[in-house]
């Protein structure tokens, strides 16, 4: 562009008008493949009108945005002596459009499906770039459907005269290949089955065409050997060399890749003498115990970016918030090893001067104040701050939650700020689902999870209560069921709630209808740590209805209602770090109940009982994606006073979706004269279940079941024990985990083992 317009007119005086545009004449250089009025359309230039150099600015830059100029020059001149008005002469450069693209060599790949990959498009501006880049987007789509030795190249075609140009990619597809194996040469202190392990390129398997793995791919495979670097370099091999130009790529067949990793370990690293510098406040001795790297282990990187942290934290939990650490690596010759040197840069101590909330735009800020474990006055501990995050992410009120220290004016003091993002806490959900256990059925359910009962302007949210509504019918079951929860009674941590239900249920057995029908109520409080305890009163009426005539005597003498009358008390420790899909720590419950006596109901329902829950949930390989999950179960139910035996509605069974997965439901258990199972009063439960992702959120699961039900109460001899093994998939549907498990019994009665049993749930084992 030339000089700055109406410079004559500017040079004038502040008091002179702003220039005029006289005529503006559109000059195409090259082919005029773009009509005029798209550029005047582009323009906020008019002939007669008033500008300056930000108009014209504007203007250049917006016919530039789009996409169809090489170049593009605003030349003007003065239309007359007092330099007021000037004419323009705007010469644009057009770029080549695309007339056509095409495909050359795709015989397995129809040139529609091509089409699909590539941004360049026929009537376009013709952008090499772009087809650059549609080159890569080509070979990375060959490249996953398994042709890792396809090329691609481009040529185009221009016609000068008419300012097109036509498009072609040339394919040269080679075989459809799949990974035979890969294999590593000089490894000599790890096994390649780590290696592999370590990798996201995999041979070829069964279920390659579910999960997408055993094709060879560019990007991934180099992400690939980053990781095995990473890998080493944790095991204390710092000089490792694994270069990618020594790679051997092979054909067995034409249809089979044979990938060789060369790998060059060097020697193998532990650490040295370790020692403090500038820590004032702590021991030497004190802060080797408590960073967990020592003399002798193998030289770990991110192990030492743990332990700068951990220090960091020791010193964070007595408030000296500011407190850095940082590690000096010093290779010792003499000795092979290598040594650290840690400098402490101490800090101030703190406490926390108040409390700043923001972003809580329904949930009320007490809500958010009782979770917290800080408060105004505390020593600003960071142990204690981060503990705080944790229990306001564990309400599930809020999507983020992001807890800091903040800057004050006062020495010695810092604000806590507390910024959440609100998250969705209400259902509501209706639709039909299908279990192996339960057949068809239709519900609906309305639950709010930070429910407000007297705040109706809000919808009846922000003030951490629990409400669920649930209705269901289905072909074998039907329930509705309505429960509230108070969890901060008189803003104290003890939780008051109630529900009232009733359910219908056949699947129990073939020879009659269960009804409950009853109401409980109960609180429940953190009694130490991470330990919880409830105590319930339950009162219900269980019917046996529509009793077949030819069922047991045992279930005929209790046809009609029940009264059941039952305190119940329980403990409770959960460590999961995720209720779904968990991938560690455990979840342990002892539950205890009396029945009947001084509290009233049936005689039949006069007993006590003890159960035990418990599962543990370990890491493999220190990974997310494989999990190995123990379960155990056992307890005993005793009938007392009046009662001569325990109702069967109320004893042990095994067998289904959530136990014995290789049985039907509750087929395993002692059975009376006719052959009938009647429950025992005695049971233990095991289970071993291994999961990895196939390709997330799809898990497979491989699993191992045992378990017995004994007629007496206190008897735990498992010589009567039923088991199966078996496998199974775990997957998302609307946003419920559903499982798919096919179980095979192994070892059991002949009464109970009905051949392979295929079971489908929502929900999750615990």
């Amino acid at each position: 562009m030339q000089a700055q317009p109406g410079a004559a007119a500017q040079q004038a005086g502040p008091a002179q008008q702003p220039p005029k545009a006289g005529t503006i004449t559109i000059k195409f250089v090259g082919t005029a493949n773009v009509n005029e009025q798209i550029v005047r359309a582009n323009m906020s230039l008019r002939e007669g009108g008033e500008f300056d150099g930000n108009m014209l600015d504007r203007d250049l830059r917006s016919l530039y945005r789009t996409g169809l100029f090489e170049l593009i020059e605003f030349k003007q001149e003065a239309a007359d002596t007092a330099g007021t008005v000037f004419n323009f002469v705007i010469e644009v450069t057009p770029k080549y459009r695309v007339y056509a693209v095409k495909f050359e060599g795709n015989q397995r790949e129809k040139a529609s499906r091509l089409e699909k990959e590539v941004k360049t498009k026929p009537n376009l501006a013709l952008d090499e770039r772009q087809v650059k880049e549609d080159t890569e987007k080509l070979r990375d789509f060959y490249q996953k459907a398994g042709y890792n030795q396809v090329t691609i190249s481009y040529a185009i075609n221009l016609d000068r005269v008419g300012g097109f140009g036509t498009v072609i990619f040339k394919i040269r597809e080679g075989a459809k290949v799949k990974i035979a194996d890969i294999k590593f040469v000089g490894n000599a202190h790890v096994k390649a089955a780590k290696l592999k392990g370590e990798m996201e390129t995999k041979k070829w398997w069964m279920f390659s065409w579910l999960t997408g793995s055993g094709r060879y791919k560019d990007d991934t495979f180099e992400d690939d050997l980053d990781k095995l670097r990473d890998y080493y370099r944790e095991q204390g091999y710092l000089d490792v060399d694994i270069a990618e130009d020594k790679v051997v790529f092979s054909y067995p067949t034409p249809a089979k890749l044979l990938i060789t990793v060369q790998i060059i370990e060097g020697r193998q690293y532990r650490v040295g003498e370790i020692d403090f510098k500038g820590n004032k406040l702590y021991a030497t001795s004190l802060l080797k115990r408590v960073a967990r790297v020592k003399t002798g282990t193998v030289f770990t990187p991110s192990k030492l970016d743990k332990d700068s942290e951990r220090v960091e934290d020791f010193y964070g939990k007595d408030g000296y918030l500011d407190t850095r650490v940082r590690i000096q690596r010093k290779p010792n010759v003499e000795t092979g090893n290598i040594d650290l040197d840690y400098t402490v840069n101490e800090s101030d101590r703190f406490n926390v001067e108040s409390i700043n909330i923001e972003g809580n735009t329904k949930t009320k800020s007490t809500v958010i104040l009782r979770e917290l474990v800080l408060g105004p006055g505390d020593v600003f501990s960071t142990v204690l701050m981060k503990l705080s995050k944790l229990r306001l992410e564990n309400t599930r009120f809020f999507e983020d939650v992001e807890v800091t220290p903040q800057e004050t004016n006062i020495p010695g003091r810092r604000n806590m700020r507390i910024a959440v993002r609100e998250g969705r806490t209400g259902n509501l959900t209706f639709g039909a689902g299908f279990s192996s256990l339960e057949r068809a059925t239709l519900f609906a359910e309305v639950s709010q999870s930070n429910f407000d009962l007297f705040n109706r302007r809000s919808f009846f949210q922000g003030d951490g209560q629990k409400f669920r509504l649930r209705m269901q019918i289905g072909s074998l079951s039907s329930e509705i069921v309505l429960s509230f929860e108070e969890p901060w009674l008189f803003q104290k941590q003890l939780a008051l709630g109630f529900s009232i239900f009733r359910e219908s249920s056949e699947y129990n057995s073939t020879f009659y209808t269960q009804i409950q029908t009853g109401a409980e109520i109960y609180v429940r409080k953190n009694l130490y740590e991470l330990i919880n305890g409830r105590l319930s009163y339950t009162y219900e009426v269980v019917g046996i209805q529509d009793v077949s005539p030819t069922a047991s005597p045992i279930i005929k003498a209790l046809a009609g209602n029940n009264a059941l009358s039952k305190v119940g008390f329980q403990l409770e420790r959960d460590t999961r770090d995720k209720i779904i899909n968990t991938t560690r720590g455990n979840r342990m419950e002892l539950n205890t109940s009396f029945a009947g006596g001084p509290l009233g109901g049936s005689k039949i329902n006069n007993f006590y009982s003890l159960e035990f829950r418990g599962s543990q949930f370990f890491p493999v390989f220190e990974t997310q994606t494989q999990v190995l999950s123990l379960i155990a179960r056992g307890g005993f139910i005793q009938q007392f006073g009046a009662a001569n035996d325990v109702a069967y509605y109320n004893k042990f069974y095994l067998g289904g979706p959530t136990d014995l997965r290789g049985y039907e439901f509750r087929n395993v258990s002692p059975r009376d004269s006719t052959g009938e199972v009647v429950g025992g009063k005695s049971y233990g439960f095991f289970s071993a279940e291994y999961t990895l992702d196939i390709v997330s959120p799809i898990r497979f699961a491989f699993f191992y079941d045992a378990g017995f039900v004994n007629r007496k109460s206190f008897d735990f001899n498992p010589s009567e024990f039923h088991d199966n093994f078996g496998f199974g998939l775990g997957l998302f549907v609307a946003g419920s985990p559903l499982r798919l498990d096919f179980g095979i019994p192994i070892r059991g009665s002949k009464e109970a083992k009905k051949g392979n049993q295929f079971n489908f749930s929502f929900g999750t084992r615990y």
